[in-house]
């Protein structure tokens, strides 16, 4: 008679932890947990009890797929919820230690002799446990033998689960104590590094030292003679103004001096014979002087209606289309004469990102349109209140001035400037504008 091959359990191990190594998902792995076990030692019924996410029957020996509303499937599902809570270890479960509810229907279900397998992992202490039913109590080597099969389920089981979320590899990571001291240390000498204050401000470049054309008298301008940006010289014609109301009025006005000038004569030659009339000539005199004087006064406004250039520079103004045809009056401006080598850049600061800047502060502009072009100025006053803008907000008005070894930018060049304030710990200046706005919440 043939002696029994004592090397086929070790054999019949090895194969198992190689399928168990070759399957490609979990649902397979259970399958081959339930049912192939059973080339290792006998059992009547196998149950694998997942634990991720709240615990489930994962696969139970002969039907390959669970049902959840069976009634074996929640019974056996609130024993191993209750199991996975008290029995952590390998070993037979005994029935008298269950809740009366669970104990009652553990003959309808199972045999007599259960064992609960824990399915250890590398960095939790069970991926989940398998359960082997029979009639025959489980011997100690049979035990030693499914330990070391549980060890490769397990392995192979958490090589199976989907890629953890980053929130979950960053707390597994923190669990030991010493990496959270060195986390807290990090993040208090970040929160303490000092960095600038700074704060973002809507800018244009501005002439400096400007000179006002203003309209000489009420009227309509009739053409513009210049473009925008163009350069004049002393003596160049700018703008005119419409003339037609004008020459009537001159034209009136010589009309009025010669009637004027005929009274007076006829009065002259009557002044001879007549007393009465030698009474009036002195008032027809004065009437032909103030005629006289008014058509003066018209002919000078007629000669003023062509506007010309007092200096050199360039002629700004945004479009002459906006201003023919309009109506000016007495004093308004109409454009700036200015030099380009003069030029200054005004900044709006919003008042809900105020930064402590002083005159002499350096402030950077970054104009729009040119990502790779910046210009260094240095601030020349601060407004001390803020006014309201054009686009709703309260700003401080910044002027500053470009330092000189650097090109200018040119007049009317908007952008965006950085304004440099004072130092600060980092976790302020991140948690300045939450700060305020609690504050004015709160009232404090």
């Amino acid at each position: 008679m043939n002696a029994p091959d004592r090397s086929a359990p070790l054999v019949n191990l090895l194969q198992l932890q190689r399928r168990a190594r070759e399957a490609t998902s979990a649902p397979a792995l259970g399958f081959v947990m339930v049912n192939e076990t059973l080339q290792l030692l006998p059992y009547r019924q196998a149950v694998f009890w997942s634990a991720s996410g709240l615990g489930s029957v994962a696969a139970v020996s002969g039907p390959p797929q669970v049902d959840p509303q069976a009634p074996y499937v929640q019974w056996v599902t609130a024993l191993c919820r209750h199991l996975a809570a008290r029995q952590g270890a390998t070993g037979e479960i005994v029935r008298a230690q269950l809740p009366a509810g669970l104990a009652e229907e553990w003959e309808h279900w199972w045999p007599a002799h259960v064992l609960w397998l824990p399915l250890p992992a590398a960095e939790q202490a069970s991926m989940g446990s398998l359960l082997l039913a029979r009639d025959t109590p489980w011997q100690a080597h049979e035990e030693a033998l499914l330990k070391e099969l549980a060890h490769a389920y397990g392995h192979a089981l958490h090589a199976l689960r989907p890629p953890a979320a980053w929130r979950d590899r960053l707390w597994q990571s923190l669990r030991l104590p010493r990496r959270r001291w060195w986390l807290l240390a990090g993040v208090a000498l970040v929160a303490l590094f000092p960095v600038r204050l700074t704060a973002l401000a809507q800018a244009e470049v501005m002439p400096r030292d400007a000179f006002m054309v203003r309209a000489p008298l009420d009227g309509v301008i009739d053409r513009f003679v210049v473009r925008p940006n163009q350069q004049v010289q002393p003596g160049t014609a700018l703008f005119s103004l419409d003339t037609t109301a004008l020459r009537a009025r001159l034209e009136l006005a010589r009309k009025a001096v010669d009637t004027a000038q005929e009274e007076y004569r006829q009065s002259a030659q009557a002044a001879v014979t007549s007393d009465k009339n030698r009474a009036e000539l002195t008032q027809r005199r004065g009437r032909v002087q103030e005629r006289t004087l008014e058509m003066d006064y018209n002919a000078d406004q007629l000669a003023r209606v062509q506007v010309k250039a007092d200096r050199a520079g360039i002629a700004v103004f945004a479009d002459a289309n906006d201003w023919i045809g309009k109506s000016v009056t007495l004093g308004e401006r109409v454009l700036l004469l200015a030099d380009p080598a003069k030029v200054e850049l005004v900044a709006w600061m919003p008042a809900a990102d105020l930064v402590p800047v002083a005159p002499g502060d350096a402030l950077t502009l970054y104009p729009q349109g040119a990502p790779l072009h910046s210009f260094q100025a240095r601030v020349e006053s601060v407004a001390y209140r803020a006014e309201p803008t054009h686009e709703g907000y309260l700003a401080y008005k910044v002027k500053a001035v470009f330092t000189p070894d650097q090109s200018l930018p040119r007049i009317g060049q908007l952008g965006t400037v950085r304004l440099h304030g004072g130092w600060a710990p980092l976790v302020y200046v991140a948690l300045r504008r939450p700060l305020s706005a609690l504050r004015q919440w709160l009232g404090w």
